[in-house]
């Protein structure tokens, strides 16, 4: 089953990510990936889908599907750390998987965050992600 990015939900102040349910009254209806425990959060809380978040690098941005991606792919020959790893080990790693991150703009506390999500993707999604043509087609199907 492909993972929608788009579905995919990171809410400041929550730990973990979360499956996009509905919309509610006043905000929205989620899933926690790990818990599986529905929770409602109004329309004050910062709720952003991970399709929309992309990594600086030195030609632009990078969207976070294919930050993910260049991840599987740098594992196969490294292991993947922890975000609790020391900040060598982190970059190192994003060094390999992303070489051309922007340093200056993209911080180990933006790769901690990141190596969360992919943690939780591997465990509770898949890396086989909907594509923007894949879901233009589902919007104008239903």
């Amino acid at each position: 089953m492909k993972t929608d990015l788009a579905k995919i939900l990171s809410v400041s102040g929550q730990h973990g990510l979360f499956r996009y349910l509905a919309q509610a009254r006043n905000g929205v209806i989620a899933e926690s990936l790990a818990e599986g425990k529905r929770t409602v959060f109004d329309s004050h809380s910062r709720i952003s889908t991970l399709s929309d978040i992309a990594i600086y690098t030195s030609e632009g941005e990078l969207r976070l599907a294919e930050v993910f991606t260049a991840m599987k792919k740098a594992s196969e020959s490294l292991p993947v750390p922890g975000s609790k790893d020391s900040k060598g080990e982190i970059e190192a790693f994003f060094e390999t998987a992303v070489p051309n991150y922007d340093a200056d703009r993209f911080y180990v506390s933006h790769m901690k965050k990141i190596l969360d999500w992919y943690g939780e993707i591997d465990r509770f999604a898949s890396f086989d992600f909907v594509t923007d043509e894949e879901r233009e087609k589902g919007v104008e199907e239903n």
